[in-house]
C-alpha cells in the first residue's frame, strides 16, 4: 500500500502493489477511480491478483478491476456505490 493510504484501521495482511499492476492501471487511466475506493479495496483487489497461481488467472483478475474501476460502482462483482 502506498504511505498516503490510511490503512491503521486495517486487520488483514496489507499488500504492496507490484509495478505490473501499477502500470497497467496508469495505461487504463483509472489511478484517480482506483485511489478513490477505500483503503480495504484497494489491498483486495491487489492481494487477489497476486494471490493468482496461473498466469491466465493473475490476468483475468486484473482485467476484471480494471473494467470495474473504469465502469465504477462495482467491486467484486457485487454492486458499489462509490
Amino acid at each position: 500500500m502506498d504511505v498516503d493510504v490510511d490503512i491503521s484501521r486495517m486487520s488483514r495482511t496489507i499488500y504492496e502493489m507490484p509495478d505490473e499492476i501499477r502500470l497497467a492501471i496508469e495505461a487504463r487511466r483509472v489511478m484517480s477511480a482506483y485511489r478513490a475506493r477505500p483503503a480495504y479495496q484497494q489491498n483486495d483487489y491487489v492481494g487477489w491478483i497476486i494471490r493468482a497461481k496461473l498466469p491466465s488467472t493473475k490476468a483475468k483478475r486484473l482485467a476484471q478491476m480494471l473494467d470495474e474501476l473504469e465502469k465504477g460502482g462495482v467491486y467484486m462483482h457485487m454492486k458499489w456505490k462509490d
